[in-house]
């Protein structure tokens, strides 16, 4: 059985091993595609190709191409992932399974942050809270940004801000009133702290700019929590506390789990997913919801549970058994080198 995994990040490589190291010894062939010849999990992959730099109905095309080209079975996508849930029934013609949450319109509200929480909000109001949600503004222009932070910190919030649309920390900044120390600037590096002035001189080089999230700054711990289901059935809820640095701990925090099962009972989110929430004052708020694997599920399935082939046999409609995963392991990790393979990758 072929796989591919298009664009995605470094630590894909992870998910690919465990999807080779599974537990019924079934043998896959992993496809790999990237416009990065580098892209370390290109070196993990048995065929690895480089894919032009398209998007939109484009890369579609060069999507469907490359799976009638090469025999794909099941497609796990990163890059243009909403727009492939929107375009499934053009893989099913061809006879690939895509590891996608096919309900498209969801698919893409929860890609979108400022979407995400006003759905979450509309549903509340129909059937009853499921998350707190930080109180927020979206903004693109810069007097609106200065008023939202003008009413942010009126109430007493530290504020932050970050896109709309994004991964990881990509964009995320505190607004700080005071600017670096010399001891800051020679002993902390860079930091996501940003003076209020610099913010605006920044925002300010243009006239419009895309929507951008300014919200209340949780001060609390951040948990993520990573969520493996079937349309009817949360299988695995795995709550990872973020630590100090790298450390990374595996809770059985039954606040959380229920808050995930709340939450896939009324929006049936397939597969995985990964909700992201952080404390303040003792209240669990909603970050972001993600409609895919996290870049850091690899620690989650530390607990024992094969997330990305359990995801796959879901894909396939094969029965899940029950699972028990194992909490209070603590986790970090190290940089290790790596030499790559010379002229190895080929044009799709």
């Amino acid at each position: 059985m072929k796989i591919w995994f298009n664009r995605w990040f470094t630590t894909v490589s992870h998910y690919i091993e465990m999807i080779r190291d599974n537990p019924d010894n079934r043998k896959f062939t992993i496809y790999g595609t990237s416009p990065n010849k580098d892209a370390l999990y290109l070196q993990y992959c048995d065929k690895a190709f480089t894919e032009p730099e398209l998007s939109g109905d484009e890369y579609i095309a060069f999507c469907l191409e490359f799976c009638e080209t090469h025999g794909i079975d099941i497609f796990i996508p990163r890059k243009e992932n909403v727009l492939i849930s929107k375009r499934l029934a053009d893989f099913e013609k061809i006879g690939v399974k895509v590891l996608v949450c096919p309900d498209a319109e969801l698919m893409e509200k929860m890609d979108n942050k400022a979407l995400a929480y006003r759905t979450v909000m509309e549903k509340a109001e129909e059937e009853g809270p499921i998350f707190s949600i930080p109180e927020h503004y979206v903004v693109n222009t810069l007097a609106e940004f200065k008023s939202a932070c003008e009413r942010l910190i009126e109430k007493g919030h530290k504020v932050c801000f970050k896109p709309v649309i994004g991964e990881g920390a990509n964009g995320f900044r505190v607004i700080k009133d005071e600017i670096d120390s010399i001891k800051q600037l020679f002993h902390h590096g860079t930091s996501f702290r940003l003076p209020y002035r610099y913010a605006c001189e920044i925002l300010g080089q243009q006239e419009t700019f895309p929507d951008l999230m300014v919200l209340e700054y949780l001060e609390g711990r951040e948990y993520s929590i990573d969520c493996l289901a079937t349309p009817d059935r949360l299988i695995a809820a795995i709550p990872r506390m973020k630590g100090d640095g790298r450390i990374r701990e595996l809770v059985d925090h039954q606040e959380l789990i229920q808050l995930a099962h709340r939450f896939h009972l009324k929006f049936k989110l397939p597969y995985i997913f990964n909700i992201q929430l952080k404390y303040n004052n003792g209240i669990p708020k909603l970050l972001e919801i993600n409609p895919r694997m996290s870049g850091g599920m690899h620690i989650s399935c530390l607990s024992g549970i094969n997330m990305p082939y359990l995801a796959i046999k879901i894909l396939l409609g094969e029965k899940i058994e029950a699972v028990s995963p194992r909490f209070g392991i603590r986790a970090s990790h190290l940089e290790k080198e790596m030499i790559l393979k010379v002229d190895w990758y080929q044009a799709p």
